[in-house]
């Protein structure tokens, strides 16, 4: 009996440890490794200009909207035109405002004639109250007769401007003269008011709204000279600062700044992206780590680095930026000197990733 239970436990414990090696066999990672290329970090203690990073606009530009409601009869212009001002670029369906015109006209008809009869009642009183043929209570009510009449037919009056007023917004002309940017209606549309339909801009004179960091913007003055890097072209163009917020109220901590370019021969256009540099030297720090702007990870309102783990994988840092000095950007927290992150990557990172290093 001894060596049956002896025999039995041994079975069992092979077949514990057989089970054992099988679960083991399942968790093996089998993904693949992505090859990654890695940089240093290292810390700036230089004291460069100021650069921030800014966006070009037109100086003349308009969102172009409606305030009544109705289907869109006909967009008369494409992206591209050239248009003149007061040039018709929308037509909105108005039968309901051509009916209410009818409705106005009919009763301003009305109110006429009924002041024409008050007044003719109101001069034949007063001249019997005159010869002292009709009483003091007769004159008083002819005069109040006369005088609501003569109210109502101000008021249709006034109606019939206010109808005028709206079929001015069921026609869509252009405030300025320039060039249409973006069409974001088609016949049959519906119209909505305060909704953008149709926008325009006055090309050749264009400017910059760059945002600047509170420990910054009281060394900027307003008619200083900047230079304005244009990345997708590679050309730095001169502008003057024209305006300076005295709020970040609604801006996150940063201050907008607005500067007028130079007129220049090169093909700037509403949207490029630029860097912005100062004629103030940058607050010396102690210590500084920057961090090419293109190896940032966005998520929403977070902002984060790939980094390489003890075990060769991907590690996702968030942190917390600063400034923006040309193509690099601050880190106040999340990531320290003398760290590498990865700056590209043969395929698609994430947190746990298997990689590499060339």
């Amino acid at each position: 009996m001894k060596n049956i239970y002896t025999i039995l436990t041994l079975s069992l414990m092979l077949f514990i440890v057989s089970c054992g090696g099988e679960n083991e066999k399942t968790i093996v990672d089998n993904s693949p490794t992505i090859s990654v290329k890695t940089s240093q970090i290292a810390a700036n203690t230089n004291s460069p200009f100021l650069s921030v990073s800014g966006k070009i606009q037109a100086t003349n530009s308009a969102d172009l909207s409606t305030r009544m409601m109705g289907y869109v009869n006909k967009v008369h212009v494409n992206v591209g035109d050239k248009v003149r001002k007061e040039q018709l670029l929308i037509s909105i369906s108005n039968s309901d405002l051509q009916a209410k015109r009818a409705q106005v006209n009919a009763g301003i008809t009305e109110a006429n004639a009924a002041f024409n009869n008050a007044q003719k009642d109101y001069n034949r009183f007063k001249n019997l109250f005159a010869e002292n043929s009709a009483s003091q209570k007769e004159m008083d009510d002819m005069t109040a007769n006369y005088e609501m009449a003569k109210a109502r037919l101000e008021a249709a009056n006034q109606m019939k401007n206010e109808i005028n007023a709206q079929f001015a917004y069921s026609n869509i002309t252009a405030p300025f003269s320039g060039t249409v940017t973006s069409k974001n209606v088609e016949a049959g549309n519906m119209a909505n008011p305060g909704v953008s339909l149709i926008s325009m801009e006055t090309p050749g004179n264009f400017e910059v709204m760059a945002m600047v960091p509170e420990s910054e913007i009281s060394d900027i003055k307003k008619g200083a000279a900047v230079a304005v890097l244009v990345k997708s072209i590679n050309k730095t163009i001169k502008g003057k600062v024209t305006e300076v917020s005295t709020s970040a109220k609604n801006t996150g901590g940063q201050y907008l700044v607005k500067i007028a370019l130079d007129n220049t021969d090169a093909h700037i256009l509403s949207g490029m992206f630029t860097t912005v540099q100062f004629p103030v030297q940058r607050k010396a720090t102690s210590s500084m780590v920057l961090l090419p702007t293109d190896a940032i990870v966005t998520n929403g309102q977070l902002s984060g680095v790939y980094t390489v783990s003890q075990s060769n994988t991907a590690l996702l840092r968030w942190l917390r930026l600063g400034r923006t000095f040309g193509d690099q950007v601050e880190v106040l927290s999340g990531l320290n000197a003398d760290e590498a992150y990865i700056i590209s990557a043969e395929g698609k990172l994430f947190n746990g990733a298997k990689i590499t290093i060339q």
